[in-house]
């Protein structure tokens, strides 16, 4: 795995600041990629330490307060049952006859009916963030996206198999952040299942695929 949120990104995510859309990407990453995983602990642990040491260092009339704070975390911390993990069954969805797991962090999501176009299938997840829109995409083996680039943002995590573009070869886990800079025509051999989040349409660049521009709303 190669491709990961930037720093910059995952501490957006750890203080809570991000569209639910980019969240989910961001854990379904983390469900993959240990490094990541320890990184947002990491960025976790040192915020919560700086937001005790402010409630420490904030003037208080009451002479007790710092006390009463402590005991109340040593209440809740020897609560056991706060620990106990219920871990839910997997969930998998079905595309093209095709079962896949998905991370956790998308389990609970309900997704739209499927929308089909060669090979390539779309399942819209509705998150009402405007024009903010997130899919589960399905590319069977031997299909491409011709060669575009984007009006806006395109995130794509890849869920499962394998895709390659101008600018490397993509696995599962690959978290994967291209913008109006970029311009690419993904290609799969096997097979392969993203998580996508765009902010506009695709933008075909080249040849008889700009007649296929109406058609870009088909991905966004």
């Amino acid at each position: 795995m190669r491709h990961h949120p930037t720093h910059e990104l995952m501490t957006v995510f750890a203080n809570g600041e991000l569209p639910a859309s980019l969240s989910i990407a961001i854990a379904s990453h983390l469900e993959l990629c240990s490094e990541c995983k320890n990184t947002v602990e990491s960025i976790t642990q040192q915020t919560a330490e700086q937001q005790l040491s402010s409630v420490h260092n904030t003037p208080s009339s009451h002479e007790n307060n710092e006390d009463d704070f402590a005991d109340m975390i040593d209440n809740i911390t020897q609560d056991d049952s706060l620990f106990e993990i219920q871990e839910a069954p997997l969930q998998t969805v079905e595309f093209k006859g095709q079962q896949f797991i998905l991370p956790r962090a998308l389990q609970s999501l309900s997704l739209q009916k499927q929308q089909n176009l060669g090979k390539l299938t779309r399942s819209r997840i509705e998150l009402h963030e405007g024009n903010i829109k997130a899919s589960l995409l399905h590319i069977e083996p031997g299909g491409s996206v011709p060669v575009h680039t984007h009006k806006g943002f395109e995130l794509t995590l890849l869920l499962d198999g394998e895709f390659e573009d101008q600018m490397g070869r993509y696995q599962k886990g690959d978290f994967i952040w291209l913008t109006g800079e970029h311009e690419h025509s993904p290609t799969t051999k096997t097979g392969c299942l993203c998580f996508t989040v765009s902010n506009d349409a695709l933008m075909f660049t080249q040849g008889i695929s700009k007649l296929l521009n109406p058609i870009g709303q088909f991905i966004y």
